[in-house]
């Protein structure tokens, strides 16, 4: 198939990545009138994702933030850790809201067009780049990728599955955001309950692990069940909406090496090692692309490249290694620092003072000999 039409970008693939890249290009005033094409196998997307991230400021997506906590708790046997956020909030997004927002955002440019179909390759050029796809093929500058061409490895997953659950009586706290409660089964691994209330009477109520092995969906179910049987026993309530997923937990650059072919989130290293959290990094990473376009400069797609990365690198190493449970390692960090300390060190932007702080939170016998292993490693 011969290329018929030629872009300033195309962007292959329209999940959080892709669509985050359009929206910081057309927020551009610069950038907003080159030629875009946006080509994925399907846009009639539904609410198939939820984030969660933090900001000390209104964001860019704040017209469409769902719900937001100024504290947050921790549980892990008889500890409950309850933290005030400030200065940062803990805000969710919901997929849908995400997609449509955007979707009717980029609608008033007439110079972003849609190709629904699957793409088939994405190939260097002279100068470029060009994408095929079932019935058709074009040619850019540049292409923005978050396609999986090939199965990620991943020794760890961040492993998920959430229902949103409504009960027809009140029986939340909607203040807090129940952030980790370990009192679930571990299966050999890191794993806790997420649990976001969003009314007094509904709440996101998801089982999270850190482990080799994606669980099979019944699994999780038996866990989500008891935990529901354990904590509102004899309580009806109904299931609204159910997710799930699982995120790669790899230091491994996973990133394109083809010339003009840009990757972008998970397959572009946004996704942060250690935590699985990605949408902030998304948003760094997709506007940190959009600044280089605009000064004419080298594109690099990099988001983890400062000592925190090296930070990831020896977590995952124990955990990977079984030197500490993983519910021990971020009881003791959430049970020694304040939540601004820990939100600033999962985000990159801790300073050193602060990262000491973490480091003193934890064993130096376990750690010390983990950050040797993965210096030589390196």
């Amino acid at each position: 198939m011969q290329p018929k039409y030629k872009y300033d970008y195309i962007i292959a693939g329209a999940g959080c990545a892709g669509y985050s890249l359009l929206y910081h290009l057309l927020q551009d005033p610069i950038l907003n009138k080159k030629k875009i094409l946006v080509v994925d196998a399907n846009f009639n997307k539904g609410n198939d994702r939820t984030w969660c991230f933090w900001e000390d400021q209104a964001g860019p997506f704040e017209l469409i933030v769902c719900k937001k906590w100024s504290n947050i708790e921790v549980l892990k046997g008889t500890i409950q850790r309850l933290l005030p956020t400030a200065p940062f909030e803990y805000k969710m997004v919901q997929g849908i809201d995400f997609y449509q927002h955007i979707s009717a955002f980029a609608k008033g440019f007439d110079n972003v067009e849609w190709v629904a179909s699957k793409i088939l390759s994405i190939d260097a050029e002279h100068n470029g780049a060009i994408v095929h796809w079932e019935g058709g093929a074009a040619n850019a500058d540049y292409v923005f990728s978050s396609i999986n061409g090939e199965r990620i490895q991943s020794t760890l997953w961040q492993h998920f599955k959430g229902n949103v659950v409504e009960f027809d009586v009140p029986v939340f706290d909607k203040s807090v955001a129940r952030l980790m409660d370990f009192n679930v089964p571990q299966m050999d691994a890191t794993a806790f309950m997420y649990l976001l209330p969003l009314t007094e009477k509904k709440a996101l109520v998801e089982y999270t692990l850190f482990s080799p092995t994606i669980l099979e969906t019944a699994e999780y179910d038996l866990v989500l069940n008891a935990y529901m049987e354990e904590h509102y026993k004899g309580q009806a309530y109904t299931i609204v909406h159910t997710e799930q997923g699982a995120i790669p937990m790899t230091t491994k650059k996973m990133t394109s090496t083809i010339s003009n072919v840009i990757s972008i989130g998970t397959m572009g290293d946004a996704v942060k090692a250690s935590t699985g959290y990605a949408f902030q990094f998304i948003q760094e990473q997709t506007q940190q692309i959009v600044n280089q376009l605009k000064l004419n400069q080298a594109l690099d797609a990099s988001v983890h490249y400062t000592r925190h990365q090296f930070y990831d690198a020896v977590l995952l190493y124990i955990l990977e290694h079984k030197k500490m449970a993983g519910d021990e390692i971020f009881a003791r960090i959430f049970k020694k620092n304040d939540a601004a300390t820990v939100f600033k060190f999962l985000s990159n932007t801790s300073n050193l003072m602060e990262d000491i702080r973490i480091m003193l939170s934890l064993p130096t016998q376990i750690f010390l000999p983990a950050a040797i292993q993965v210096l030589f490693r390196r």
